[in-house]
């Protein structure tokens, strides 16, 4: 049987819990301490009941003044820091009080004046209630800290998913537009069976698309069966024009990647290489390990950068841009990506990103 780890709960994750725990260990450490100095001074046992007494009245006390605290926190920092000063020295007044006339009871033979043992004793209780009452305003000034800095990471988290999805979104109108305009074409030329399986793969890949969310990723594998998904609409349109290879390791068949992260590369391919040329062109997928990294190559035989139909380069294709942000909002600085032609002609785009193969946050369906 599995035994599920304990995992440690942040010590402020309950708040509440947290200030009655050092509230409690703070003034029984405190008791301690003067209990310890009292009976190394070679006091007896009975001097230990008014350091008693003046610790529950500072613990006592010390309530009281986290109410008054709480909600002074609301408020103006002068009325804040001016109320928190009159609240130090009311309770400290009254601390003071009640700790000399416990001491003028127990000792009624003593020859201290009454002032003198009150101020005394205001002294002790204005240093030890100022030093609680500095220690409450910092543990609430990290605890807001923090909760802005979670707010702000919550925040930066929101912005880059969105910004994720409206890349993501960005992709999927050139493609609907094209496929759905060439089978607008075969309706009109009669071929209405080419129309109906062009029809019947395009709702396949809307429904792919459409499940899983605009930032979830998804394995090599999965984006390779949606390219081939893809492939197979093309193909409806230029039948033995357009022909595919894919080379993929198995080592990085399960690597995770944004979901339809190369469609665009393809896409580009085929509007760059394929369409222009009556014999066509071929498209050719590989991915491989490269170290701790997977690299994915798109390439094809097309006339690359060199003839006057001139492909868009890094700068100037919405869709090689698109890629490009999206690569930098899954990885940051962790990737790289090249678009170049080849020797001899062609034009391939080169990703190397980390090989990750844990299962994300987002996954796709």
């Amino acid at each position: 049987m599995s035994v599920t780890p304990l995992q440690a709960e942040p010590f402020f994750a309950d708040k509440n819990r947290a200030f009655w725990n050092l509230q409690t260990l703070g003034w029984l450490g405190a008791f301690l301490l003067r209990a310890s100095s009292t009976v190394a001074n070679g006091q007896p046992l009975s001097s230990l009941v008014p350091v008693l007494i003046s610790t529950v009245t500072g613990y006592s006390v010390t309530l009281l003044m986290a109410v008054i605290f709480r909600l002074l926190l609301r408020q103006r920092p002068l009325v804040t820091w001016g109320v928190s000063i009159l609240v130090i020295l009311v309770a400290a007044g009254m601390c003071a009080f009640i700790d000399s006339w416990v001491f003028s009871t127990q000792n009624r033979g003593s020859d201290t004046a009454g002032l003198q043992l009150f101020l005394g004793a205001a002294y002790l209780s204005t240093t030890l209630l100022g030093a609680w009452s500095a220690l409450y305003y910092a543990i609430n000034f990290y605890l807001t800290v923090e909760q802005q800095a979670d707010q702000l990471l919550h925040l930066e988290t929101q912005a880059s998913s969105a910004q994720l999805a409206m890349l993501r979104y960005q992709l999927n109108p050139h493609f609907l537009f094209n496929t759905l305009n060439s089978i607008s074409t075969l309706v009109l030329l009669k071929e209405t069976d080419r129309a109906n399986a062009m029809l019947s793969r395009l709702s396949s890949f809307l429904r792919y698309t459409l499940i899983n969310e605009p930032t979830a990723q998804v394995t090599l594998e999965q984006e390779v069966e949606t390219l081939k998904l893809y492939l197979d609409i093309e193909k409806m349109r230029f039948e033995h024009r357009l022909q595919s290879v894919f080379a993929i390791d198995s080592s990085v068949s399960q690597a995770r990647l944004p979901s339809l992260l190369l469609q665009p590369l393809v896409e580009n391919a085929i509007k760059y290489a394929v369409a222009p040329k009556e014999e066509g062109a071929e498209i050719t997928v590989t991915a491989q390990p490269a170290g701790e990294n997977v690299r994915i190559v798109v390439s094809d035989t097309g006339p690359g950068l060199n003839e006057a139909n001139v492909r868009p380069n890094l700068s100037t294709g919405v869709g090689l841009a698109n890629i490009k942000d999206r690569l930098f909002q899954a990885y940051g600085e962790r990737h790289s990506f090249d678009a170049r032609s080849t020797p001899g002609g062609g034009f391939s785009v080169t990703i190397e990103m980390p090989l990750v193969t844990e299962e994300q946050t987002k996954v796709a369906a």
